[in-house]
């Protein structure tokens, strides 16, 4: 959609144009910004209920609700970033276990947060239900845990 340039510039018209969304998810990249809460732990929750990728064996398409659960210390991931990086793997040949590791790993590599949790709950196929799980603790996260439980 593309604003007008009339008298009243706050209606919107439609349009033909769109955004290349294939370009989009094909160069994104993640991003981050400064955490302005320093002072205190809080938690932040994600959730894809979207999530494709690409069964590496069949090729068949393998549909998750990713959940991602992190505490951040010094940087925030930027939403519309992330949502262009989860998209990336839609065509990806992947296993469950790999692309919920990989997430975390970019995750954690980007932000070093206190903690961080990603789950990656798949459907059901071939009669077989999965559910990844992955954690993340910071070295110097302390004793008091808000999205990793102690054991």
């Amino acid at each position: 959609m593309s604003k007008t340039k009339n008298k009243d510039s706050h209606n919107l018209v439609l349009s033909t144009q769109r955004a290349d969304g294939r370009k989009q998810i094909a160069e994104a990249k993640l991003l981050r910004f400064k955490n302005r809460t320093t002072h205190r732990r809080y938690v932040i929750d994600m959730t894809s209920p979207e999530f494709t990728c690409m069964c590496p064996v069949s090729g068949f398409p393998d549909f998750a609700t990713l959940t991602i659960h992190y505490v951040p210390k010094d940087w925030c991931v930027e939403l519309k970033s992330l949502k262009l990086y989860i998209n990336q793997f839609r065509d990806q040949g992947i296993y469950h276990e790999d692309v919920t590791n990989k997430i975390m790993d970019e995750l954690v590599e980007l932000l070093d947060p206190w903690e961080m949790r990603v789950i990656a709950d798949f459907q059901v196929r071939g009669n077989i239900k999965t559910i990844i799980s992955a954690n993340h603790l910071h070295p110097k996260v302390g004793k008091e845990r808000w999205v990793v439980q102690a054991n």
